[in-house]
């Protein structure tokens, strides 16, 4: 699919190409990777309405037509895995051996999607003479589609994040349109591509790649009464403020948080740790919503673990994307690279001790280590989105936890201890969406739930829990039963 000749977006299950066009470009070396027609506003709204017209069309297809569609779907995309791959590496600057792993993980999360769609109908029987007004009656809940899906993507997983919401839309039976970012369309007109082999009803889908700046007359549009929104929680939260009646799912990233408690002690144990801490910091560059951006080490194995980390890091290799040796690429655009740029230096004239890093090279950033990081600068209490990492000493798990929570974030803290009660206070005590025991805060698999508290936003990404988060319960009570 790449190419220089301009490529058609998805309207409404056709091709179409608007009056205007936008280049796409390598931050790696700034090549050109194809060019993609921008959607007039004449077709948005026609893809809107086809939408709108076709929702309970859709929502009544059987349960198998959708099946087989997602099912084919993920057997496409395992087929051209390389070709795809390369293409998300070239759009994304994400190293190729990654963008692999993301193809594999799209895969998934559509035939995750497929098996729930087959057996996914949220419903349950009541029986209500429990009470008795309620004698002869029996009540069956069942879930029903709120309508159309207007589902926004970030950069980051250009596929995967499309996957994560076409896929759970069509399982239900909910339309959606489809806003893949700016910076990287191609994959998510792949995804169109492939849609438009299956036997979906017309209107049911589109992938449409919007200007931002065209985007708040959509997101207030009443036809689409859903909006799943992965990205920044500045402009996650403006959303949200400005359709207040709409159903709202945001995944908004955090500053994740990998805590190493002092009974993770032996030389094996903190080699592993700083493995994990190296790679997971750096990998996709550091853009990644659960990259390990904070380290806290309990004071008993901080100064033996922090060595491990920096020369960890320092092992990372960079370089081209395209090169399956490289561990870190560039950043998604030189301006993302000076703002980490900015962050690193702002907290070094503030105090942060640099341990290994702090360059850049146009929109490569190198993995970066600080410590002693005063706690009132940008790169304490912001998401960095780039490779960089603090390191934190501090006394006993209490303190641990309490470091995590000290951010205005909470997606997802790893937890380093053997201690299953530890463990479990941990799980109890930290304000995340997901505590991941024995790793970093990195794993994600795309059946389970996914999402935070606090600032990390509402709802919850993975198959299943998207579902139940297009659909909403109905009740029907059967009267003159005999139970």
């Amino acid at each position: 699919m790449t190419s220089t000749s301009t490529h058609a977006f998805w309207l409404a299950g056709r091709q179409a190409t608007g009056d205007d066009a936008f280049d796409v470009t390598s931050p790696w070396d700034g090549r050109l990777v194809g060019r993609v027609s921008v959607p007039t506003d004449a077709q948005v709204e026609e893809a809107v309405a086809a939408a709108h017209a076709v929702r309970d069309e859709f929502a009544a297809t059987p349960a198998h037509v959708r099946a087989a569609a997602l099912n084919h779907v993920a057997d496409r995309l395992g087929e051209r895995t390389e070709e795809i791959a390369q293409l998300i590496s070239a759009e994304n600057g994400k190293p190729v051996k990654w963008a692999r792993g993301e193809v594999g993980r799209a895969v998934s999360v559509f035939r995750f999607a497929a098996e729930e769609a087959r057996r996914f109908n949220g419903g349950d029987a009541q029986r209500l003479d429990t009470d008795a007004g309620g004698v002869g009656r029996l009540a069956l809940t069942r879930r029903f589609t709120r309508g159309v899906v207007l589902g926004i993507a970030p950069f980051n997983f250009p596929l995967n994040l499309c996957a994560h919401k076409v896929a759970p839309a069509i399982a239900v039976g909910a339309p959606i349109i489809l806003k893949p970012a700016p910076a990287t369309p191609l994959s998510g007109l792949i995804l169109g591509e492939l849609l438009a082999e299956t036997d979906l009803p017309v209107g049911s889908w589109s992938v449409l790649p919007v200007a931002n700046d065209k985007m708040p007359a959509l997101v207030q549009d009443e036809r689409l009464p859903v909006i799943s929104f992965t990205g920044s929680d500045k402009v996650g939260y403006a959303i949200m403020d400005s359709v207040p009646r709409k159903h709202c799912t945001l995944e908004l990233g955090g500053n994740g948080a990998a805590v190493v408690l002092g009974d993770f002690s032996s030389e094996k144990d903190l080699d592993w740790a700083a493995t994990r801490i190296a790679t997971f910091s750096n990998y996709q560059g550091g853009q990644s919503c659960i990259s390990v951006q904070r380290v806290i080490a309990d004071a008993s194995v901080y100064d033996r673990l922090v060595p491990k980390i920096v020369a960890a890091v320092e092992k990372q290799v960079t370089g081209d994307p395209s090169d399956a040796a490289t561990d870190v690429g560039p950043l998604v655009s030189e301006d993302a690279a000076k703002r980490v740029e900015s962050w690193v230096d702002e907290a070094v004239k503030a105090g942060a001790e640099l341990l290994t890093g702090g360059k850049r090279d146009g929109a490569s950033y190198a993995p970066t280590v600080v410590a002693a990081l005063p706690a009132d600068t940008t790169l304490s209490c912001e998401e960095v989105f780039g490779p960089v990492l603090s390191v934190q000493k501090v006394d006993g798990e209490k303190e641990a936890f309490e470091a995590v929570n000290s951010s205005k974030y909470g997606l997802q803290a790893g937890l380093f201890t053997h201690d299953i009660q530890a463990a479990f206070r941990g799980h109890r005590a930290l304000e995340v969406g997901g505590v991941i025991v024995g790793d970093v805060p990195s794993y994600r698999a795309d059946q389970m739930p996914y999402g935070g508290v606090k600032q990390s936003g509402v709802g919850r990404e993975g198959v299943r829990y998207a579902m139940d988060d297009y659909t909403y319960e109905r009740v029907l009570v059967l009267t003159g039963i005999d139970l």
